[in-house]
């Protein structure tokens, strides 16, 4: 964090001198909630939920982030590695199915020293680790990660770098996303559900399907399937609306069409991707 590369922004400030770069985050890590989420994908919410930890702060600039407070307001609390590592327990402890990382490349050296904690303490195995992210990650933080997260659960918003250009302020987002899922790939392989069903460890890709990025959704279904074919997870999402600063751009200042969310789930079966449900 000295210079820091924990995005693909690789801001460069020094975050150890106290210096905030393009999260607005130091050497702290901010917790918005944590929770047992059972509205995340079944093979992840299970009937035990999802231990979810939302963490504040964001790399990325979505004019559309449906998450806005959290991520590009204020909202949270500012805790040490031992607060996260008790939040982490809570939720091991409450029979969550796994631990759900939402938001947290940024905050990965702080993450990861909670995880030793937590594993000194922790009464029982630990459940699979789940590395919820954006997508526009950076290899050195990817590093950090090998043979720790199990489950990786990136977003994939666009392949075309101009509307990541527009709307993220990150035109290579493309071209970085697509290195990321294959370094996550290469770390944890196909998917692989345990017998009540659960995912247990591989790489599920999001993919919000946005309005009027019709060709876009298509390149980015191609890519998946021309790479990984069905041993990758795709959670083909339709529930997009306006939300953050989209009202300002009127590309996507309505609701998405219904039709626009089914015709991609038409063509994800269609190139023979794994819908990301129980086998």
């Amino acid at each position: 964090m000295s210079a820091c590369c924990l995005c693909a922004r690789r801001c460069g400030v020094d975050r150890l001198a106290g210096e905030t770069g393009e999260c607005r985050l130091g050497t702290t890590a901010r917790i918005a909630s944590a929770f047992p989420h059972h509205g995340e994908e079944p093979i992840l919410s299970g009937w035990r939920g999802s231990g979810t930890i939302f963490l504040s702060g964001c790399p990325l600039h979505c004019v559309f982030c449906q998450n806005h407070e959290i991520s590009h307001g204020d909202e949270g609390r500012d805790v040490g590695a031992e607060p996260l590592a008790m939040a982490m327990d809570m939720l091991v402890e409450s029979g969550c199915h796994n631990l759900n990382f939402v938001t947290p490349s940024h905050l990965t050296p702080q993450i990861l020293e909670s995880l030793g904690l937590l594993v000194e303490r922790c009464r029982q195995a630990l459940p699979p680790i789940v590395w919820n992210c954006g997508g526009y990650e950076s290899p050195e933080s990817l590093a950090l990660l090998y043979g720790l997260v199990d489950i990786y659960m990136p977003d994939f918003k666009f392949l075309d770098p101009r509307p990541a250009g527009r709307f993220l302020k990150a035109p290579d987002y493309g071209t970085v996303a697509c290195a990321a899922v294959e370094e996550m790939f290469r770390q944890v392989g196909p998917v692989r559900f345990g017998p009540n069903g659960m995912l247990e460890r591989g790489v599920l890709v999001r993919h919000l399907v946005m309005p009027g990025f019709r060709d876009d959704t298509r390149h980015i279904l191609e890519w998946l399937a021309s790479m990984f074919q069905d041993r990758i997870a795709v959670n083909v999402m339709g529930q997009y609306h306006p939300a953050g600063r989209a009202m300002q751009f009127p590309e996507l200042a309505h609701p998405l069409d219904r039709s626009e969310w089914a015709e991609a789930v038409r063509y994800a079966r269609h190139l023979g991707l794994r819908n990301a449900e129980r086998p």
